[in-house]
């Protein structure tokens, strides 16, 4: 089989790599640590695009006939190889990405987990036998595969993310094409050589920029869409499924609010706001954005947040840090343009707020904290993506759910309360579609994730994330047929009295 090659403009189908056509350009690979060139890659053309959806459908004809069993002892195959083949796919991650080693390590380490979890949830929950309505009826319903899943990948989590749709879309029985973002594309087609377990043509990868993504996403090969990615994007790929009536899993990023109660344990808050706030530099749809801490804590949180924050090593994802670049010169461009505005209408720079010392290569930005914020502020109303904690400080815990509902986005947020009233107040009360209470960021195969209002649409995990990918077809079998007493002629009787109708 074709090795891979970083420089090799290679997309990945039939189990093989393969080299892409001279028709869409080439994309280089910057290190955004070192800014420098690590590869390149093809940008897929519609015709290429098409191609390889037309080889995963022939693929997946005999993929759907199999049953979940024997769907599942595959899938395990994967989960086995990832356990044992991550180390160069998390080098290249690093390199094109930017996060520190042990976070890539990490990320693609963990996701043989859902592999296993999709492939015995689909062996478990193969339809639905409700109580029939009539005796000597058997009426049921089974779930099928739609047919081609097609899965548009961020470069944050660029393989974690993409294995929670595909895992679940290979479980249910549909082959997957694959379409990683262009700064994160080395380490995804690296990832592939792991599905080289699976029988050939089922999961491919073709790169590419946004009008590959349309071409995959608009194409009637494709059945089925997921998508991470920006708001404004995610309206265009809902949009184009939208025309077709094609059904599309959306997670569409956020501004995730912490609140800081008056009740909260604050060593176990402060860590976990600066793990919240600073992990992957801030570049987590999930990373929180938007602190409200109330002013019977404020001083000695903040005290405490940027003691941690002033301890954070910037870097290399290659040496020993825990911070590492922003992934683009834009990204960071982003990112002081919020401080920098938010200083100028009167917030107060506590620490961080510049390009450390030392690190001019490169698109680095120091962990920063910013008190004195203001709900009106552009720093608490956009998406941040940056290693930013914006603090506004508040009265009540009313105050603070009130400000943290007051957002377009509703992925998670978080509380830190020893307050058992608080914890569910917050619960039930908070608009996201996942909230964390004195432990922020947690994922769960088994629970469904996703977010309300511009966030996105869907859930990815979970039942609701094996559905997602599937149909249901209902059934109906009468095992001693007869006629039914509705069926026509219907009776006289069943009129009343037609005397002097038209009847």
């Amino acid at each position: 089989m074709t090795d891979f090659d970083p420089f090799g403009r290679q997309f990945f189908f039939g189990n093989d790599y393969h080299p892409a056509g001279q028709g869409g350009g080439t994309h280089d690979v910057i290190n955004p640590a070192t800014l420098a060139r690590e590869g390149a890659i093809a940008m897929g053309t519609p015709e290429e695009a098409e191609d390889i959806l037309r080889r995963a459908r022939e693929a997946q004809r005999e993929w759907g006939k199999l049953d979940e069993l024997t769907r599942a002892g595959y899938l395990h195959k994967v989960a086995d190889s990832i356990a044992a083949n991550h180390e160069e796919a998390a080098r290249l991650m690093v390199l094109e990405q930017g996060k520190p080693y042990p976070e890539a390590t990490g990320e693609i380490a963990n996701v043989g987990g859902c592999f296993r979890y999709f492939a015995e949830m689909a062996r478990d929950s193969g339809g639905m036998l409700p109580g029939t309505t009539q005796a000597g009826s058997f009426q049921f319903a089974r779930h099928f595969p739609y047919g081609v899943s097609v899965h548009i990948v961020p470069y944050n989590f660029p393989i974690l993310l993409m294995c929670w749709t595909v895992a679940a879309s290979l479980a249910s029985g549909n082959a997957c094409v694959v379409k990683p973002s262009e700064l994160t594309s080395l380490s995804t087609l690296k990832f592939m050589e792991n599905f080289r377990h699976l029988p050939a043509g089922l999961v491919s990868c073709i790169t590419g920029g946004g009008e590959t993504a349309q071409a995959l996403i608009r194409s009637r090969q494709s059945d089925v869409v997921a998508f991470t990615g920006s708001v404004a994007t995610a309206k265009k790929v809902n949009v184009a499924c939208a025309e077709q009536l094609k059904p599309c899993i959306i997670e569409a990023g956020g501004s995730d609010p912490m609140i800081v109660s008056s009740e909260a344990p604050l060593d176990v808050a402060v860590a976990g706001a600066t793990t919240a706030a600073f992990h992957l530099s801030g570049q987590i749809c999930t990373s929180t954005e938007r602190f409200y801490v109330h002013d019977a804590v404020h001083d000695q949180f903040v005290e405490g947040l940027a003691d941690m924050a002033r301890k954070l090593r910037v870097g290399n994802g290659m040496e020993v840090s825990e911070i590492g670049p922003l992934v683009t010169e834009a990204a960071r461009d982003k990112v002081v343009r919020l401080v920098d505005g938010a200083v100028a209408d009167g917030a107060t720079l506590v620490c961080g707020g510049r390009v450390p010392p030392g690190r001019n290569t490169g698109w680095f930005y120091e962990p920063t904290v910013l008190t004195d914020v203001t709900p009106d502020m552009d720093i608490m109303r956009e998406e941040l993506f940056g290693p930013v904690a914006a603090i506004c400080r508040v009265k009540s815990f009313e105050e603070a759910l009130n400000n943290a509902n007051d957002s377009e986005f509703g992925l998670g947020a978080s509380l830190f309360t020893t307050s058992l009233e608080e914890a569910m107040e917050a619960y039930e009360r908070l608009e996201a579609g996942m909230v964390w209470v004195n432990n922020p960021l947690i994922d769960n195969d088994a629970l469904p994730f996703g977010g309300w209002k511009n966030s996105g649409l869907g859930r990815e995990l979970s039942r609701l994330g094996l559905d997602a990918f599937r149909q249901s077809k209902m059934g109906v079998i009468d095992w001693k047929p007869k006629v039914q007493d509705w069926w026509y002629p219907y009776p006289d009787e069943w009129f009343g009295n037609t005397e002097g109708s038209r009847f």
